[in-house]
């Protein structure tokens, strides 16, 4: 991991830099586009993948360049080199967008532990690693935006989908506390928490009440990254007045909450 003591990185001469980590995401990909006018995008992806067609959207939206590189979220010894690269070749991180992560399947996940420890790692432990090292680049400068994606599945998790609603629950926890303590150093980290977002990853699952769409979610956390506002963002924001009516109604009614 990069220390305090590190020399400073570069400004970038396109402009600020945005990374989505988990540069193929509908949702990061939205965002990227909200922000590119004027920015350098960083679209930080899983090796092997077909990303051919990725960049010329961003350009379109006004993005000064755009420059793919790779990465595996699951490797944690590689989160310090990307951060290290991007910020050495390219210039200073300015927001940071963790846009991977894993549905899994639940019923495998139940019997399989491996399975299980796979999606826990993915959504969980290796947020948390990337969140880290990403929080002590930016700390030293005094300045630089982190997106952390919740879920609603985390905030009463659910026989349905208890795996990743344990791993989402624990990197709600991690990333609240992460903002607290990053509170009057500069650094922001926006944390949202959507209900079931409508696109590739949910295919063929039945959309809950109050679901939203990539572009919808992405509308939210740019308002909050623009205003450099920390802490929680419900999507939409309906949901924080139903978990809160939630508390005081029977079981039954709470299992046809979104997930």
């Amino acid at each position: 991991m990069s220390s305090p003591a590190s020399p400073a990185p570069r400004r970038a001469p396109g402009g600020e830099v945005v990374v989505i980590f988990g540069g193929r995401s509908e949702i990061g990909l939205a965002i990227a586009r909200r922000l590119a006018g004027g920015r350098t995008v960083v679209l930080a992806t899983r090796p092997g993948r077909d990303v051919s067609s990725l960049a010329a959207p961003l350009t379109a939206a006004g993005a000064s360049a755009v420059e793919i590189i790779d990465f595996d979220a699951d490797d944690l010894g590689s989160h310090a080199r990307v951060v290290e690269d991007v910020e050495s070749r390219i210039g200073e991180i300015s927001v940071a967008v963790l846009a991977f992560g894993i549905l899994g399947d639940q019923e495998v996940a139940e019997k399989d532990a491996a399975a299980a420890a796979r999606i826990l790692h993915t959504d969980f432990v290796a947020q948390a690693a990337l969140l880290t090292v990403l929080a002590e680049r930016m700390k030293p400068r005094k300045r630089g935006v982190l997106v952390a994606f919740s879920s609603v599945a985390g905030q009463r998790v659910r026989r349905a989908n208890y795996v990743y609603g344990s791993a989402k629950a624990g990197l709600d926890g991690f990333a609240s506390g992460m903002a607290d303590a990053l509170h009057g150093t500069g650094v922001t980290l926006v944390i949202p928490r959507p209900g079931f977002v409508i696109g590739r990853m949910t295919e063929g699952m039945d959309p809950a009440p109050f679901s939203s769409t990539p572009d919808q979610v992405a509308d939210a956390v740019v308002d909050r990254v623009r205003a450099r506002r920390a802490g929680v963002v419900w999507i939409p924001w309906q949901l924080r007045v139903m978990f809160v009516v939630a508390r005081f109604v029977p079981q039954p009614i709470w299992r046809r909450m979104p997930r």
